[in-house]
């Protein structure tokens, strides 16, 4: 069924994310959305992709922070060739001088079908600071 394939798709696009964001690899990130990628981060104005690009890209030098995490997909819907989903979202940043900062919480995408693949459209993320124990 087309609606399992395009799910299975998607959860493989979220896979694939938090792959390329651990080994800090940029370009692949940015091949994952979509050129009108729209990212609402609270706190801050909208980002669009040259913003994400920049600022992953310098977070990516010598002294960057290494990034790990985890992301719990809740649910998916898929509408044709637009689709949607929420997931628990927990990312760790560890700095070079070994302190880590830990955000969680959940997050709303939108994704749109492009060239036969889901790219991430529209992203809202609800992540704040976890203290340390």
């Amino acid at each position: 069924m087309q609606m399992e394939s395009d799910e299975r798709e998607i959860r493989a696009l979220v896979d694939e994310w938090m792959q390329a964001t651990r080994a800090g690899d940029v370009q692949r990130v940015l091949d994952l959305m979509t050129d009108d990628v729209v990212f609402l981060v609270p706190g801050r104005p909208p980002m669009d992709k040259a913003e994400f690009a920049a600022m992953s890209r310098a977070q990516a030098g010598g002294d960057a922070p290494r990034f790990d995490g985890s992301s719990e997909i809740m649910e998916v819907k898929v509408l044709g060739d637009w689709a949607f989903m929420w997931t628990r979202l927990t990312v760790v940043a560890t700095m070079p001088d070994d302190r880590r900062v830990t955000r969680a919480g959940h997050t709303l995408t939108v994704l749109r079908k492009q060239d036969g693949k889901w790219r991430l459209a529209r992203d809202a993320n609800l992540l704040s600071t976890v203290p340390e124990r």
